[in-house]
């Protein structure tokens, strides 16, 4: 397999391109990866309860707590009563979490537009043939996530107490 198919190559450019842009753009830093990210997937899924951002993030449930406590007071997100479960409660984005997003992203690009303009017509060519390709692989990445956020229901065994076993 030549090395321009070599998917791995492929892989490998895209992830360095988009480490670099997350680390460059919008410096410094007004949130964590993280904080980020729960955003997006308010976006993305809709209010959430704490525990399920938690599973999405890959983070423990005290952890995420504290970071919904952080995004709540900057005005980005909103917590108001499950109404399928009074005890819960739902994080949904707010519409500065969305403006906080929307130009997060528009930084993002900006940078990428500056430096795809330092390519050569070739280059801006390809990278233009590769766009279809791209958007789908961000499609496939957020089937990924989709698919191991889902429930899955295990047989667990009985838990065992020395009472039952006397």
């Amino acid at each position: 397999m030549s090395t321009e198919r070599d998917p791995r190559t492929s892989a490998e450019a895209v992830y360095w391109l988009s480490a670099a842009v997350i680390r460059y753009t919008a410096q410094p830093r007004q949130l964590s990866l993280t904080g980020v990210s729960t955003l997006a997937a308010l976006e993305r899924r809709g209010p959430q309860r704490i525990s399920e951002l938690a599973g999405l993030q890959g983070v423990a449930q005290p952890s995420m707590t504290v970071l919904v406590g952080s995004l709540e007071q900057a005005g980005l997100v909103a917590r108001r009563p499950d109404p399928s479960d009074g005890r819960a409660v739902l994080v949904s984005l707010t519409e500065r979490g969305e403006g906080f997003l929307a130009e997060r992203r528009r930084a993002g690009a900006e940078r990428l537009s500056e430096l795809v303009a330092k390519l050569s017509d070739t280059e801006a060519d390809a990278l233009a043939a590769a766009v279809p390709a791209l958007l789908r692989l961000r499609e496939l990445q957020e089937e990924a996530m989709e698919a191991a956020t889902t429930p899955v229901l295990k047989n667990v065994a009985p838990k065992v107490t020395r009472k039952a076993l006397s």
